[in-house]
């Protein structure tokens, strides 16, 4: 970490040595623009939704989301609410000399206000807490501020780029690309079940990672610490860097993408004793016409309990004539909450629906629906019901 520390100071000071306030953009910001969330990537064919503004020497982006859900939920834990996930993010990139390139990354959220009880419905999922309880059947809302992030990245050779990021909150090289930037997840505006064993890492606070790409492949180191946010979603935490991680990228063409990774998360959850390990892999596949199809494994490995729990994941997201959009996941997840002591596999199959409605000049607006329907072991059937369901209704607006 220390040597990761000193790279980073020195690629700091060349950046400013190297300023020639030219707006045009090079390899190193090419890179920049191919990013999706922290230093992870989509398949480089997926189109991401965005505004892009010249302010004098500055190139900036603009991107956005926001959902109107309602959630209606069957069984004894099923629960009703309506609620308001989104995010706002803007970057601003300036070139640093003929071979590097600038990035300051800014993202948003009023999920504090929008998402009342610090927490909307969701059966089956656990992680993080709510006035001092642990969650269950509920997702957490994110923070204020998801990502306060800089980046400095420099071409090296034909086809080598240097990328260095710090992040007073972000994404460290952990896990795949995170549900709300992921292509396959953009008409889903619940979260996986599976988040807390692949990305939940997305906001982590005191991030450092240092990456080298070499054409189709990609290897990154980071240090962070592990915590997850605490209940105060207004605030930016901080904390010593004690966790790490590190990703290997291919990328064999622009259509497909492949991330194994692993770290160790020094105390993430606050109720919960020990540390975790935590292994991923995944798979992203992305179609020029804009179907695209996540595969993903997460295992953690509790130090304190010594239980592993593994995660599995297919989503895809299939557009027709440009304003239909057909969505699907399905998950296996373990899950340790529900029953302390005891490990429980649940299975999650998500089918649904969004149509687009043209408004708006530079605002794709849509209804949708979703529906979920559980398998649980007999051991849980008095607590949920046989044949627990969810569903969603949702008014969808993306800049």
């Amino acid at each position: 970490m220390r040597v990761s520390l000193l790279l980073l100071a020195a690629l700091a000071l060349h950046a400013q040595s190297d300023h020639d306030g030219m707006t045009d953009i090079n390899a190193a910001s090419v890179f920049q623009m191919n990013l999706a969330s922290g230093t992870s990537l989509n398949p480089t064919s997926t189109a991401a939704p965005m505004l892009m503004k010249h302010y004098g020497n500055w190139n900036t982006m603009f991107m956005g989301a926001a959902f109107l859900v309602d959630t209606q939920q069957s069984g004894p834990r099923g629960a009703d609410k309506l609620y308001a996930p989104n995010l706002f993010m803007t970057s601003l990139e300036h070139r640093a000399g003929p071979q590097g390139a600038f990035e300051a990354e800014l993202m948003l959220s009023l999920d504090p206000a929008t998402i009342t009880d610090r927490r909307y419905p969701l059966l089956f999922q656990t992680g993080e807490t709510a006035f001092g309880q642990p969650l269950v059947d509920a997702q957490h809302p994110h923070n204020f501020i998801m990502a306060l992030a800089f980046r400095y990245t420099r071409k090296l050779g034909d086809g080598t780029i240097l990328d260095a990021y710090f992040a007073p909150v972000g994404d460290p090289a952990l896990g795949p690309v995170a549900f709300p930037h992921r292509a396959s997840a953009m008409e889903l505006p619940q979260a996986p079940l599976s988040h807390h064993l692949q990305d939940s890492t997305h906001i982590a606070d005191d991030v450092l990672t240092l990456g080298l790409s070499r054409k189709k492949f990609k290897i990154e180191d980071s240090g962070f610490h592990g915590a997850e946010p605490g209940e105060n979603r207004w605030i930016v935490e901080a904390g010593a860097i004690d966790s790490w991680s590190a990703r290997a990228w291919f990328l064999p063409t622009p259509r497909w993408a492949a991330q194994v990774s692993a770290g160790r998360l020094t105390h993430p959850e606050r109720l919960e004793p020990g540390d975790q390990f935590r292994i991923t892999s995944s798979l992203a596949y992305t179609h020029p016409s804009h179907w695209s199809t996540s595969l993903i494994w997460g295992r953690t490995h509790n130090t304190a309990t010594q239980r592993n729990l593994n995660s599995y994941l297919a989503e895809s997201v299939l557009p027709l004539r440009r304003v239909n959009f057909l969505t699907a996941r399905i998950e296996l997840v373990d899950k340790d909450e529900i029953l302390v002591g005891r490990t429980f596999r649940i299975g999650a199959y998500t089918i649904g629906y969004t149509r687009d409605f043209p408004l708006f000049r530079n605002l794709e607006t849509g209804l949708g629906a979703n529906f979920t329907a559980y398998v649980l072991p007999a051991a849980l059937k008095s607590i949920y019901g046989d044949h627990p369901v969810g569903g969603n209704i949702f008014l969808r607006i993306r800049l």
